[in-house]
């Protein structure tokens, strides 16, 4: 909604430079139909400019491709609990906004409301012109037309004048009522706007210029025409979508028909149009930097379901392309290396059975060592490894360290993993990096912060307690034995784990001994292991 608000501001912005144009050279000019054009034509302009966007490309040579990553957690590190909603400002300038908009749009229904009602209990006098004289009894009534009708009291319709009738068959034959409904349309969206506002008086004047032009074309005396303007400017009008022979710019209408007719070199001041178009166009525009490597690289993998090959960086975009410029020994050359791992692929590795196989692995396979414990070394160790082609573990890397001990127990559990089943691009096995966090605490030591650095393709996080020379490793597989599981403030069965998609894991702690028993009972005998979600 506030893009909607945006892209509405940009409008108002468009509009009122159109109209400050109009204001300044065409206003006083005697050609009525070139302006009713330039008025209507810039309304729709300064709505559809600002959805014309522009894409400009410039072009920047790198030695190597950005390094992109998008982890298991990362994927959904952009959805909150707060999603959809907005700061009290924003919510109070949506409801304003829709207020005034709900208001002007609410007044223009009434006015439709009423002349339809009148013309329906009016008394119906067809014309051999196609238009219809509807006849009221309010004699304060001022004649006014609608569409193709002309409304009049009976006083004015038994005159018979000419010049009234005149008047009102040149607002039909113009279509007239068309503008009137289309703008005030557009001035429920722009209500804020003052120069919409004044766009409309100026419309509504053109159309008198035009009607008048109509009557003094047809042989009318134009003083007797001006006399019956000014009788008839006292009426009672009140139907803001009609046409009638009472306005508020009776003045301006007399000078406009004692005004000499503009020249047609005139017409030359529509060129200024132009540069208003050129610079609202400027203004919109989007940059794309293309990206060219001087080198061969292996494409950047990006997350299925986004544009391939483009990157979006604050309102930037980022298109990755490869240079063309490539020679068939440079690429036989890369085609021969080894292929670098991904960071992302449309099929992610997995562990047989999935990760809750995964973490009782690691709850049999994962020692604390005797000397860390010892020492009271706790702490949490990152280690990246890669996925072959074909399942198996290779180059486990400690991308953060915390002791020898510790690290080399991480690694030395990554090593004993038995293959995975591959990772798939386009249907194809490849290489992929994956990162596992292991969490090393001893028991009643502190809670340990999580990490401000994000790793790709990181599990979530396992942790690791030394207890009575035992080692609980959570997830459990539920059982007798099996700890308490509190889901998001919520105590579950723990046969729920295996529902939880690792993904949506924000982080996971675990209590054991007498803190856990006098918080959640004797449920929690054998320990508490704490998961929070990423709320969607």
């Amino acid at each position: 909604m506030i893009d909607f608000l945006t892209y509405d501001l940009k409008v108002a912005a468009i509009l009122a430079v159109f109209y400050m144009f109009y204001r300044v050279l065409l206003s006083h000019e005697t050609f009525h139909r070139v302006n009713r054009v330039v008025l209507l034509a810039t309304a729709v302009a300064s709505f559809v400019l600002p959805l014309c966007v522009i894409t400009l490309h410039k072009t920047v040579v790198v030695e190597s491709a950005p390094s992109v990553s998008f982890g298991a957690l990362e994927a959904v590190a952009d959805i909150s609990s707060d999603a959809g909603m907005y700061p009290l400002w924003q919510s109070v300038a949506i409801a304003l906004f829709f207020i005034g908009m709900a208001a002007t749009l609410g007044h223009t229904l009434w006015s439709l409301f009423r002349i339809v009602k009148l013309i329906k209990h009016s008394q119906k006098y067809p014309q051999s012109d196609g238009t219809v004289i509807c006849v009221t009894g309010n004699p304060d009534l001022a004649p006014f037309s609608w569409m193709h009708y002309i409304v009049m009291n009976r006083s004015d319709y038994l005159a018979n004048d000419a010049a009234i009738l005149t008047h009102e068959r040149g607002h039909i034959r113009y279509h007239h009522s068309w503008d009137l409904l289309f703008v005030d349309t557009l001035t429920a969206l722009q209500w804020f706007n003052p120069a919409i506002w004044m766009l409309r008086s100026d419309l509504r004047a053109i159309h008198e210029y035009e009607a008048d032009g109509a009557v003094l074309s047809q042989g009318i005396n134009a003083r007797q025409y001006q006399y019956l303007l000014i009788t008839k400017a006292a009426s009672i009008g009140g139907y803001s979508l009609a046409n009638g022979i009472s306005h508020s710019t009776l003045k301006n209408r007399i000078n406009m028909m004692l005004h000499t007719k503009s020249p047609r070199q005139r017409y030359l001041k529509l060129l200024a149009l132009l540069p208003i178009v050129a610079v609202a166009l400027a203004v919109n525009a989007e940059t794309v930097t293309d990206y060219v490597y001087a080198q061969p690289q292996q494409q950047t993998p990006v997350k299925k379901g986004a544009k391939a090959g483009t990157i979006k960086m604050g309102s930037k975009s980022i298109k990755v392309v490869k240079a063309d410029a490539q020679s068939k020994t440079d690429a036989a050359t890369a085609q021969a290396s080894k292929q670098r791992p991904f960071d992302v692929v449309e099929h992610m590795p997995q562990y047989p059975g999935g990760v809750s196989a995964l973490f009782e692995l690691l709850s049999k396979t994962v020692k604390y060592p005797a000397a860390a414990e010892k020492a009271g070394t706790q702490g949490r160790v990152i280690v990246t490894f890669v996925v072959e082609e074909d399942g198996s573990i290779a180059e486990p890397t400690v991308v953060k360290s915390i002791s020898p001990e510790l690290d080399a127990e991480a690694v030395r559990v990554i090593n004993a993993m038995p293959n995975w089943e591959p990772g798939t691009q386009n249907g194809k096995s490849v290489r992929v990096k994956y990162t596992v966090p292991v969490t090393f605490r001893l028991q009643g030591g502190p809670n340990i912060p999580a990490d401000n650095e994000k790793h790709a393709n990181a599990l979530p996080e396992t942790v690791v307690v030394g207890y009575e020379n035992e080692t609980v490793q959570g997830l459990w597989t539920p059982g007798e034995n099996a700890p308490c599981v509190i889901i998001d403030g919520k105590t579950v069965d723990g046969a729920k784990l295996k529902d939880i998609d690792p993904k949506t894991i924000e982080s996971m702690d675990i209590i054991k001994g007498k803190s856990a028993v006098e918080k959640y009972g004797d449920k929690a005998k054998h320990g508490a292991i704490f998961i929070i979600t990423k709320k969607k």
